[in-house]
Parts: structure tokens; C-alpha cells; sequence
């Protein structure tokens, strides 16, 4: 009997990337430039993870779309310059690499279903030397963000996997719901965005502490039955 197709999606920002410092860092210089107020810090990594326009909305909840817009626009911008710039990168968590390699040796087919736009996601994984891992890549810029269901079952679609042996990987509470609409598995991680309580209660089925710590889970939830 053939061992099914088993995928492993990953979350990027707070998951695999260690990236709060620079997006709040790029919040607030937007704010700067357009003479905005800027949120407070707390309020940044609840809506890390979700489509920039969605996370803008919440983050200047007080704001015409007009503005928005301009926020957007300076935003994408400030990490353009950065990104140009020599030794300016989001870097990965330590082990990040270890464990996108440990998955792969087991057989599982890797993906990733994030909220950055794909020309952001293009940058880092060559910036890291990570092009070409991951089987299906899915972004805001083709399909609906979290926590719809569009990325994974667009994942799932790409690669052939079906939701029982697919286990999408976070740290946020969208990754979870996401994961949940789709009918995957849903396997948090405790050192990013959202606290580790919040995960289980959208749905987590296991959250993890470390990052060697993923193997073992991924494996325990999508291991065929006997």
C-alpha cells in the first residue's frame, strides 16, 4: 500500500521568521512620515499574520480608506528601501533551517500559506537560500488571507495532499482557524505572535516550544492509521 502524500505548511512571520522588531519598526516610521499616530505596541503583533490591508484597517481603525491606502503604499515602500539595502534582512529563527530539513527528510512535502506578499516572501527565502523548499507557496496576492481557508485548500489542491495527512503549521490565532476551515490539522508554535493558550482555544490540535519539537508533532498528527 502506497504511504500517502503528507504536507507541511508553514506560516512564515513569527513562525519560521523572526520579523516583529521590523515590521513594528516599519509600522511606526510609516506613521512618522505621514504625521499618524502610531498604535500601540501591543497592538502590532495581533495583526501580524493577516493581509496588510486587513491588518492596516485594525491598526488605524480611525482612518478613511484614503488613508489607508497612503499607508500602505509608504509601508511597501520602507521595506522595499530596507530590503535594498546591504546586511538588512528578516532573519530566521535559530533551528528554523533544521527543522524545514527534518520534514523534508521524513517525506513530507513542504509549503507555506502567509500574509506577506509573495514578492516579500521571494526575497527572503533567497535571501536565506531557501528557494526552491517549498512545493506550494501561497499568499495574500492570489488567494484570500487568514483565517480563510483559500491558502490551504489551494495548498492542498497544488500538491495533491488531502486534509486528513496536512498540518499547517503558526503562531497565530488565524493560523489555527485557517487550519480548522480547511479541515487540516493544526499544529501552533509557543515563541511567536499569539500566546500558546490563545492557539488551542481557535483550534490548535498540539502546540510545540521548541522548534526541534516539529517533527515529532507533525508526524503524531497527519501518521496514517493502521
Amino acid at each position: 500500500m502506497t504511504a500517502p502524500l503528507r504536507l507541511a505548511v508553514f506560516d512564515l512571520d513569527g513562525t519560521l521568521v523572526d520579523s516583529l522588531a521590523h515590521i513594528a519598526r516599519a509600522v511606526r516610521e510609516t506613521a512618522r512620515i505621514l504625521g499618524l499616530p502610531p498604535p500601540g505596541d501591543a497592538a502590532i503583533p495581533r495583526v501580524i499574520g493577516l493581509s496588510l490591508d486587513v491588518a492596516i484597517a485594525r491598526l488605524f481603525p480611525d482612518h478613511e480608506p484614503r488613508v489607508h491606502q497612503d499607508i500602505d503604499r509608504v509601508y511597501r515602500q520602507i521595506f522595499a528601501d530596507w530590503r535594498a539595502r546591504p546586511g538588512q534582512h528578516e532573519p530566521l529563527f535559530p533551528g528554523s533551517r533544521e527543522a524545514i530539513d527534518a520534514l523534508e527528510q521524513a517525506g513530507f512535502v513542504l509549503g507555506i500559506a502567509t500574509g506577506k506578499a509573495r514578492r516579500g516572501v521571494d526575497f527572503l527565502l533567497d535571501r536565506h537560500g531557501l528557494g526552491g523548499r517549498f512545493v506550494t507557496i501561497q499568499t495574500p496576492d492570489t488567494a484570500p488571507g487568514k483565517p480563510d481557508p483559500g491558502m490551504l485548500l489551494a495548498a492542498m489542491s497544488e500538491t495533491g495532499a488531502t486534509p486528513e495527512f496536512t498540518v499547517m503549521i503558526g503562531d497565530t490565532a488565524y493560523d489555527m482557524a485557517m487550519a480548522r476551515a480547511a479541515g487540516t490539522k493544526a499544529l501552533g508554535v509557543g515563541w511567536g505572535n499569539h500566546p500558546a493558550d490563545e492557539l488551542t482555544l481557535h483550534g490548535a490540535n498540539m502546540v510545540v516550544d521548541r522548534l526541534d519539537q516539529l517533527l515529532h508533532a507533525a508526524d503524531r498528527l497527519t501518521r496514517p492509521s493502521l
